[in-house]
């Protein structure tokens, strides 16, 4: 079987560490091989990469910094794991993937496409997943469940109108984009871990 990308989508809150156990559940149950990974990071450049972004540094980290750290650190993860890993046959499941920058940082930073896309191009050509399942939930509920699990990084301390706006731009995203799924994470636990089990059960048979 042809290995494919499926990737966990979310706002901070959302639930992506259950939707990935449940993943990694129904492959190892079909005895599929599963790579996962997790952005920034999944390197050893990578989540060095990871370590800065999220640091909060007493210095203003400017949107278009932040914008190229987490570029490079996706170009270090697709070439030296994710892209070896589909060429050989396996799946791979990625914890965030390229939806997160152009919602993070399109929608909440606000950075417009026309500053976005070329670097995106630079580091990514034309790769992308072939699958996203994107956790939908609402902001303030999603920083109440993040809070109250401790110590938050740099991204997580922003006020909520940008968690807002980063909600609308990965909602965008997906009305525009078929291989996006949405599933509410709003719901109790139980049904969406059946709404992801049967949305791989259509892509993995």
């Amino acid at each position: 079987m042809k290995g494919k990308f499926i990737v966990i989508e979310g706002l901070e809150g959302a639930g992506k560490s259950s939707a990935i156990d449940t993943c990694k559940q129904f492959f190892n149950q079909r005895n599929i091989p599963l790579v996962c990974t997790r952005e920034p990071g999944g390197t050893p450049c990578a989540e060095a990469l990871r370590d800065v972004v999220k640091h909060p540094w007493q210095e203003k980290v400017t949107p278009a910094t932040e914008l190229l750290i987490m570029y490079a650190a996706r170009s270090q993860l697709v070439e030296n794991v994710i892209q070896p890993s589909l060429a050989a046959g396996q799946w791979v499941l990625g914890d965030r993937h390229d939806l997160s920058t152009q919602a993070y940082q399109g929608g909440g930073r606000q950075l417009p496409d026309s500053m976005i896309m070329p670097v995106r191009q630079v580091a990514l050509g034309d790769f992308a997943p072939d699958y996203t399942i994107y956790l939908d939930v609402e902001p303030a509920e999603g920083l109440r469940r993040a809070r109250g699990r401790g110590e938050l990084d740099r991204i997580e301390l922003e006020d909520l109108s940008f968690f807002e706006r980063t909600r609308q731009r990965y909602l965008e995203l997906a009305e525009q984009n078929d291989s996006i799924v949405v599933i509410s994470s709003m719901q109790s636990m139980d049904k969406v871990q059946a709404d992801i089990l049967a949305q791989l059960a259509v892509w993995v048979g």
